[in-house]
């Protein structure tokens, strides 16, 4: 196995409340994929926990933009400051999240190092902005357009480096048939950024797709990519403790035989876990399965 290092990241600061008077349950995810043996499975190296702020939305309402944002950025930093450093000592680093909204601190960090690419594995592409839906607030659903500049400053432009990701680095793979001709695909599509639904992923074979993004990020000059997967990619018959288990996702043996030429690329410098929530799995078994995945997606052979 390479070189990697595990870093918990667990924030839900980028979701909405499951009901009045609870927070999202997702910041539980690393203690989950740990309790299932990730470290040692992976023969990784303990990267230690980034704490995150308290869930506080306040008296935040709809139209106020992003709540919780001055809690995000100020994560956004400190989570940056853990995978820079491990990245930067050339380590693959595994961050397990979380809600996506974590995956902001993986494209601050990258955009400190140079100019790196995103590998997003995920049911739906998270780039909702105000230029394309009149419902922001919850990072978690927007952390791609953040990450691409579009949105308020407080998060798109921490440290002067907006954007973090250019629109021409970015591949979003697994996202739902259903949501093809939704606004935000549509406009990703004529930013000419690559989306492949499930049915476009089956046609072209998962392993084969993986390999070809792999050896085209590998090829245009960047420093490196970053995946980012997002459980709810999966079909809910197998992973159904998630805040959005819609229907027709991936499978696991899918999923997997698209992460491996990925995250084994040399050019791929970590992997980010987001969205499992432990509170939806009181027997355990979709965090057995998720772990699984990750562990066979990462392993030599």
């Amino acid at each position: 196995m390479r070189n990697i290092v595990v870093v918990d990241a667990p924030s839900n600061l980028g979701l909405r409340p499951p009901a009045p008077g609870t927070v999202p349950g997702c910041h539980k995810l690393a203690g989950a994929l740990r309790d299932n043996g990730i470290v040692r499975r992976t023969g990784a190296l303990e990267g230690g926990v980034v704490v995150p702020p308290r869930y506080d939305r306040g008296d935040w309402q709809e139209g106020d933009g992003v709540f919780n944002a001055a809690a995000i950025a100020t994560y956004t930093r400190r989570l940056a400051d853990r995978i820079e450093h491990h990245v930067g000592e050339g380590r693959f680093t595994l961050v397990l999240g979380g809600d996506c909204s974590v995956q902001l601190g993986a494209a601050l960090a990258l955009r400190r190092l140079g100019r790196y690419g995103l590998v997003s594995v995920d049911a739906s592409p998270d780039f909702r902005h105000a230029g394309n839906s009149d419902r922001i607030g919850a990072a978690g659903g927007e952390e791609l357009a953040l990450a691409t500049g579009r949105g308020q400053d407080d998060l798109t432009d921490l440290e002067g480096l907006r954007p973090y990701l250019r629109d021409e680095d970015v591949v979003v793979l697994g996202t739902r048939d259903a949501y093809a001709e939704d606004e935000e695909v549509v406009e990703l599509r004529e930013l000419k950024v690559p989306v492949t639904t499930v049915s476009g992923l089956r046609r072209q074979d998962p392993a084969g797709l993986g390999t070809a993004v792999a050896a085209e990020l590998g090829r245009t000059g960047l420093d490196g990519f970053w995946v980012h997967l997002d459980a709810d990619v999966l079909d809910p018959t197998v992973m159904p403790a998630v805040d959005s288990p819609d229907p027709d996702g991936l499978l696991p043996h899918e999923v997997t035989a698209l992460l491996r030429p990925l995250v084994r690329s040399p050019h791929c410098v970590g992997l980010n876990v987001t969205i499992y929530d432990p509170d939806l799995d009181p027997d355990g078994t979709a965090g057995a399965l998720l772990t699984d995945l990750v562990v066979s997606a990462l392993a030599d052979g």
